[in-house]
């Protein structure tokens, strides 16, 4: 089988070349396709795959293109991963927001808006590549905003188009561990979008079994999401909320931590990535050390905003990874039939009351031959109804916008979204965005 990995010159490429090497069934991939913009980026990630495929008889080949249409062409599955405006425009999806006095975030906020604005037309584009040269291959998307991506690009390809986060099977695990339980023999009760999302159920033995962690302040303090939320919180919640609901739930002590701090993540991340590959540009037999080290480094920092001075993170969670199994476990049921169950972003199509059917959203899906299937879920609380629906309502504004070039829509993506609070900043972080990223100014200027 051939994957393709858009995106191929980024840092998280190792992950999924990683699991695949893991992977000796006769029907397996045996030739990835990296694409990238950045011809010396693709060339570094070449050489740390080269490393790690070393001495692996079955290693899948390796092919790298700065060519769309030459890496898509027969494609089995697509892996979608691509940063629309670089680590630099996400510096300034971060700053533009911050010196507004609201949250700079990569995907949560007025952030994710402008990077949705200016990934949008470039997904759309893909999916329609795709449609041509590979109409029959998956795309499983990673790209952020993961689920107002796959929105886009379903309407292209339908149902196709798969997203995929690592972070609420993340947080099943992590509730399952915790309670000493296998997760493998857990059945999870997970709804929401894309980083908005909450765990109200994990079912084992017959009987769920997320009360008795939520009741156990040893247990419950030892998770990530006990620091992180507060135990009180959680109790009165009655559910493990997706870490990213701490933007919302928090809201003014993140914007607050994120403003004191040094620089943004986006800044101390293109410090970073620019020393590392810059590394990996001199002369130097250990490729794959270097990116290990970095990755660990930068897993280790992770929501470092979110968590008290001196609070580390658990080893498990420094270690990271996660999305590459996820892609590959969809890649082995559909292509081999392997059911499983994953978490996914798919067209809710009635699995969760209330929603728009063909709305994407974020739930547990049963996967095989034919593709996810989402499984039905028991309604959202009015709290968390309210904010998905107002969420979908941005996140379609935002689609729109970038489609149509509509400013006014746009305003009023920015203007909706509950963490922006005055019709005045949204017009200003519009502004903001379009004078700070070409990539946004473009979706707003660009000839029909």
């Amino acid at each position: 089988m051939r994957l393709t990995i858009l995106g191929g010159g980024g840092f998280r490429t190792p992950l999924v070349y990683g699991a695949l090497l893991t992977d000796h069934h006769e029907r397996r991939v045996d030739e990835v396709r990296l694409h990238d913009v950045d011809p010396a980026r693709l060339e570094a990630i070449g050489r740390v795959l080269a490393q790690m495929g070393a001495g692996h008889d079955d290693a899948p080949t390796v092919i790298t293109t700065t060519e769309l249409d030459e890496a898509l062409e027969g494609a089995d599955f697509v892996f979608s991963a691509i940063r629309v405006g670089g680590l630099e425009g996400r510096t300034a999806d971060e700053r533009v927001a911050l010196d507004l006095g609201v949250l700079g975030q990569e995907t949560t906020g007025p952030g994710g808006l402008s990077f949705g604005l200016r990934t949008l037309p470039v997904a759309r584009h893909v999916a329609e590549r795709v449609r041509a040269l590979a109409p029959d291959a998956w795309v499983i998307n990673f790209t952020n905003p993961a689920g107002m991506v796959t929105e886009a690009m379903q309407q292209v390809l339908g149902d196709r188009a798969v997203g995929i986060c690592d972070s609420p099977i993340a947080l099943a695990r992590r509730a399952a561990a915790t309670l000493g339980i296998d997760p493998a023999g857990t059945t999870v009760d997970y709804v929401g979008l894309n980083h908005l999302g909450w765990l109200r159920g994990l079912h084992s033995g017959g009987r769920d079994v997320l009360p008795d962690l939520l009741a156990d302040d040893r247990l419950l303090g030892s998770m990530e999401e006990g620091p992180l939320f507060g135990l009180e919180w959680l109790r009165t919640l009655g559910a493990i909320p997706n870490e990213y609901l701490y933007y919302y739930y928090f809201n003014r002590e993140a914007v607050a931590s994120i403003r004191a701090a040094d620089q943004t993540r986006g800044e101390y991340l293109l410090a970073q990535q620019r020393g590392f590959y810059a590394a990996l540009a001199r002369a130097g037999d250990d490729p794959y050390g270097e990116w290990d080290r970095v990755r660990r480094e930068r897993n280790a920092t992770y929501m470092k905003e979110a968590r008290d001075e001196g609070q580390e993170r658990d080893e498990d969670d420094v270690q990271g990874g996660g999305y590459e199994g996820v892609a590959l476990a969809i890649m082995a049921a559909i292509a081999r039939g392997e059911a499983t169950s994953l978490i996914l972003n798919v067209r809710s199509a009635g699995a969760v009351p209330g929603v728009p059917e063909d709305a994407v959203v974020e739930v547990p899906c049963t996967v095989d031959a034919a593709g996810p299937r989402p499984l039905p879920v028991s309604p959202l609380t009015a709290h968390q109804l309210g904010l998905v629906l107002q969420v979908k309502a941005v996140e379609r504004l935002t689609i729109s916008a970038a489609a149509t070039g509509s400013e006014r829509e746009a305003v009023e993506a920015f203007a909706l979204h509950p963490l922006v609070d005055s019709v005045t900043v949204a017009r200003e972080l519009l502004r903001g965005y379009r004078a700070r990223i070409p990539a946004v100014d473009a979706v707003f200027t660009r000839r029909p």
